[in-house]
Order: C-alpha cells, then sequence, then structure tokens
C-alpha cells in the first residue's frame, strides 16, 4: 500500500431473493448497518438473486445464510456479527450481548 493509499474498508453484501420480494426487509437491514457502522463500512451492497435465499457477507465471509438457519436474522445478530469481525471493541449499545446471555 502507497503513502497515500486509503486502507479498504469491509464491505457487506445482502443477497436476497428477488421472486420472493425480500428487498425491503435487506433494504432496512441496510439502513440498520450503515446507521450503526456509518464510518466503519466501506459498502452496503443489495444484491438480488433467486431461489429463496438471505444470505449475508462481510468481504466474502458468509455470516448469514437464512436456508442454513431456518430463519431471518434479528438486526441485533448481525450487527454482533459484523463488529466482532471489523472492530470487536466497539460498543453496540443497547444492541449488544448482554451479560446473561453468553
Amino acid at each position: 500500500m502507497s503513502e497515500n493509499s486509503v486502507p479498504s474498508k469491509p464491505r457487506v453484501a445482502i443477497h436476497y431473493c428477488n421472486l420472493c420480494r425480500w428487498v425491503l426487509r435487506a433494504s432496512w437491514l441496510a439502513q440498520e448497518l450503515l446507521f450503526t457502522f456509518d464510518d466503519a463500512l466501506g459498502e452496503v451492497a443489495l444484491c438480488p438473486g433467486l431461489r429463496g435465499g438471505f444470505d449475508i457477507y462481510v468481504d466474502d465471509e458468509l455470516i448469514w445464510s437464512r436456508k442454513e438457519q431456518g430463519r431471518f436474522p434479528e438486526a441485533k445478530e448481525i450487527k454482533q456479527r459484523i463488529r466482532d469481525i471489523i472492530d470487536p471493541q466497539r460498543d453496540l449499545g443497547h444492541s449488544d450481548i448482554q451479560k446473561n446471555e453468553l
């Protein structure tokens, strides 16, 4: 990396089923992530797809699959997983893991 180059920030990609009309769920979650990680993310991308998928990636790492989990994620879960990857010291406030949840 040259002296003048800016380090790249993580990219979150939300792949959703277009036929299932999950774009509103995906866009709402993208908005939540942008508000929470405002300056820590380089991009939150919405990626339409098919076959009932709702998968979330940080860079190339799959952090959520609706098919594997059998449900949609709670925003809190995704925020915690992203935080744990990009900035483990970040306090998520009311969205953070409670001590009694561990």
